[in-house]
């Protein structure tokens, strides 16, 4: 994911661009301190899609973007910051250059360029008493960057010796007219580069066809019992630190889910088996169409066969989709079946879906609330762990636009127990769908970073964390799960990616 670098160099133009030490040092979000980065950034996105998403976060603070041949080296137009004397002018511009690692791996270096008309001065001749005058008024009526006019040569600046120069990149105007140019790595706009490819959220995609074929499954880790051998006993692990507060009868707990990755649903496979060896019936609600509930039941109480499986799936409109996200994970397959081994060897384990399957927004909250509060009538007892994603499970509509209501707040509202938390983890993979830089919907393996708030710093150890008091987005604790690594797909088609993808919904 990245590639170790020295950060200090030349970045060359049609002059020299030093790359200095103090400005290249960013503080660093675990030290306070400032450092010059020591690992640079290998983006999972091909290297057009991220040229094309910096060239549009430059445009955004107006300026105008260039492009030379080939797509990998992009140039700003240049500004003046403040005011100065024609001799004494400095311009800054931006200077991009991309990099292919792979076919959806690269790299992307913005940096900063100054000029200064001071260093580009070898010899002031003597001049003329009352010549000043004259000399700003001809600097004047010349931008240093315009292709199209003159560039002065001679000694004389009155205009008499006006030579025109080659475009030194064809098709670019507006490069480089000075002999020195000062560059450093701006971090900020990498920074903000960063976010706008792994800080996005994940589209949960909502109806769409069927046709992925189950044949042969076999899921990965896969054991049967044999020839009547004892059957296989669930993965549990060590319990997950700090969450044993959180287990209680009748209470229920939200989870925030970054879709499409196999540590959310190993923390809630740690979280069941702690809660279901201290005698509390317990329920796993995954966000999977109501409608599969009988499928979920009959394989439930199966004996967890591979035929067991792929009956589930062979008979699921859901897990066959052929745009799927990572709520149809193999992490969350697998998921199902440490749930179902649980069950077998004698705890009180449940399993339910909740899940709307053709509708978003309000309609979609209010199904799965309304799903998730008749089933707690049925079972006011249970300890119940519901799975879903993050837009989902926050407790208030902070940070929504509009009426909208999430599932988590109207759980909230009519359950007093409900708890909720975020997730906190380092940068990693995930599997899941989101909107390409050509607004088509990309359903693919992706790189995640976090925001600020849910980054799990090095001397963090897994585990939640309870806050205070409830954050403005409701949750009142974090888990903090580590580095993400991506879940494909139990069943993949052999294109996952189309901009014909069926609804989206957050």
């Amino acid at each position: 994911m990245r590639r170790y670098a020295l950060w200090l160099g030349l970045v060359c133009t049609t002059g020299c661009a030093a790359l200095s030490r103090d400005l290249g040092a960013v503080p660093d979000p675990e030290t306070g301190k400032y450092e010059l980065p020591k690992e640079e950034t290998v983006y999972l996105a091909p290297v057009e899609e991220a040229m094309m998403l910096a060239g549009r976060i430059l445009q955004e603070q107006r300026y105008d973007v260039m492009e030379r041949e080939g797509g990998l080296e992009l140039f700003t137009s240049a500004h003046e910051p403040g005011k100065n004397e024609p001799g004494a002018r400095a311009f800054e511009r931006y200077y991009i250059k991309g990099e292919r690692v792979a076919p959806r791996q690269s790299i992307v270096r913005v940096f900063r360029l100054r000029y200064h008309e001071m260093e580009d001065t070898v010899e002031v001749p003597v001049r003329a008493a009352g010549s000043r005058a004259g000399e700003v008024n001809a600097a004047n009526a010349i931008h240093p960057f315009d292709a199209n006019k003159t560039f002065k040569t001679a000694s004389t600046l009155e205009g008499a010796d006006l030579t025109d120069l080659d475009d030194p990149f064809q098709n670019a105007p507006e490069l480089e007219r000075f002999r020195f140019v000062r560059g450093i790595r701006d971090l900020g706009i990498e920074r903000t580069l960063l976010e706008r490819l792994e800080m996005v959220p994940s589209l949960e995609l909502v109806g769409g066809n069927t046709s992925v074929p189950a044949r042969s499954v076999v899921l990965e880790g896969w054991t049967e019992a044999v020839d009547g051998a004892q059957a296989p006993v669930a993965e549990c692990g060590t319990p997950v630190d700090g969450a044993a507060p959180l287990m209680a009868k009748g209470h229920t707990l939200l989870l925030a889910d970054p879709l499409g990755t196999r540590e959310l649903p190993s923390a809630a496979l740690r979280m069941l088996c702690e809660a279901s060896s201290k005698g509390l019936p317990v329920t796993l609600a995954l966000s999977l169409p109501s409608t599969e509930q009988p499928l979920l039941d009959t394989y439930m109480a199966s004996a967890g066969s591979s035929q067991d499986a792929q009956e589930l799936l062979s008979g699921s409109s859901f897990w066959r989709r052929v745009h799927q996200d990572g709520r149809s994970s193999r992490a969350m397959l697998w998921l199902v079946e440490q749930a179902r081994r649980l069950r077998t060897s004698g705890r009180a384990v449940s399993l339910v879906a909740f899940d709307a399957e053709k509708t978003s927004g309000n309609e979609r909250e209010e199904h799965m609330a309304r799903h998730l509060l008749e089933y707690r009538k049925q079972h006011p007892d249970a300890w119940l762990l519901v799975l879903a994603g993050g837009a989902h499970v926050r407790t208030t509509s902070a940070g929504r636009d509009g009426d909208f209501e999430p599932l988590g707040m109207r759980l909230a509202r009519a359950l007093p127990s409900v708890k909720a938390l975020d997730v906190g983890f380092q940068r990693g993979t995930q599997f899941s769908c989101r909107y390409s830089v050509w607004e088509d919907v990309e359903c693919n393996l992706f790189a995640i970073s976090p925001t600020d708030a849910a980054r799990q710093f090095s001397t963090m150890p897994s585990g939640v964390t309870l806050f205070p008091q409830p954050i403005e987005e409701g949750f009142h604790g974090r888990l903090y799960v580590g580095e993400l690594s991506a879940s494909p797909p139990a069943l993949q088609a052999s294109a996952t990616a189309s901009s014909a993808a069926p609804g989206a919904a957050k």
